[in-house]
């Protein structure tokens, strides 16, 4: 058994709460997005895939933004105008990231372009939309921040590529510092990190590269014996955004069915 669709999604209310999702144009942003509609939110997605997150937000029904998360100046316009027309932001989950179409190759073959692309992605993005969501959420006294991190935030990657297992060892860190920093003023700062999740192209063909006795092996490993869903990562971050997870902060949540 390799995965499961429409996992249930935990019962916890956001009505009125303002949200920004961003890599919601598929897989696990998609599906995290999903659920605080769901749940009463007023969510806005953004994503690089602008084509993407416009279907998805037509499907909920709400407000896309295609955009480059790694462009400080567009990620702080982009924000600026969430809170201009709901009046704050209360919870910021960023999912952007990936692999950007690279595989595991030898470091001696790793060019600046390649590294640089995987930390853009995968840390740029998110540190910049905390810079710019800090101020309001401060202000207000109260703001959830998860950074959508990654088994391989906290051991070597499936994945094989040096900068993937590097800006997400990265953003682990900085999940903790910004906890450090925004603590004192209410707003707590978590991370999630996914097992192995069959939620879009890549991971699919990380998936069919392992082959049959790689999947094997890798189902062997986990202890609930399948891979995870899109839903038992947006579950996880449900909980750690609930009202009643305040004193929940600084943390990292591996959600990998006990791979870890």
């Amino acid at each position: 058994m390799t995965g499961r669709k429409g996992a249930k999604l935990m019962e916890h209310r956001f009505d009125g709460r303002v949200v920004l999702v961003t890599g919601a144009a598929q897989g696990i942003g998609a599906a995290i997005a999903k659920a605080f509609c769901n749940q009463g939110a007023q969510v806005e997605i953004a994503d690089l895939d602008g084509e993407g997150v416009a279907a998805c937000a037509q499907s909920l029904g709400i407000v896309s933004h295609a955009l480059d998360l790694s462009n400080r100046d567009r990620t702080r316009e982009t924000l600026d105008t969430l809170i201009q027309r709901h009046g704050r932001i209360d919870i910021l989950v960023n999912a952007a990231g990936g692999v950007r179409g690279q595989s595991g190759r030898p470091i001696e073959v790793i060019t600046q372009d390649d590294w640089r692309a995987i930390f853009q992605a995968n840390l740029d993005s998110a540190f910049w939309l905390i810079q710019a969501a800090a101020p309001g959420m401060k202000k207000a006294g109260y703001g959830r921040i998860v950074n959508i991190a990654s088994g391989a935030g906290l051991r070597p990657s499936l994945t094989g590529i040096q900068a993937y297992t590097a800006a997400k060892h990265a953003l682990v860190g900085l999940t903790k510092q910004m906890s450090w920093e925004l603590g004192p003023h209410g707003v707590t700062v978590n991370a999630v990190a996914p097992g192995f999740i069959l939620s879009n192209p890549a991971t699919q063909r990380q998936w069919d590269k392992l082959g049959p006795e790689g999947q094997t092996q890798l189902l062997a490993s986990i202890h609930a014996k399948r891979l995870g869903a899109p839903e038992d990562i947006a579950n996880a971050v449900l909980f750690l955004t609930d009202e009643a997870s305040g004193w929940i902060t600084g943390q990292v949540l591996s959600v990998d069915g006990g791979h870890s």
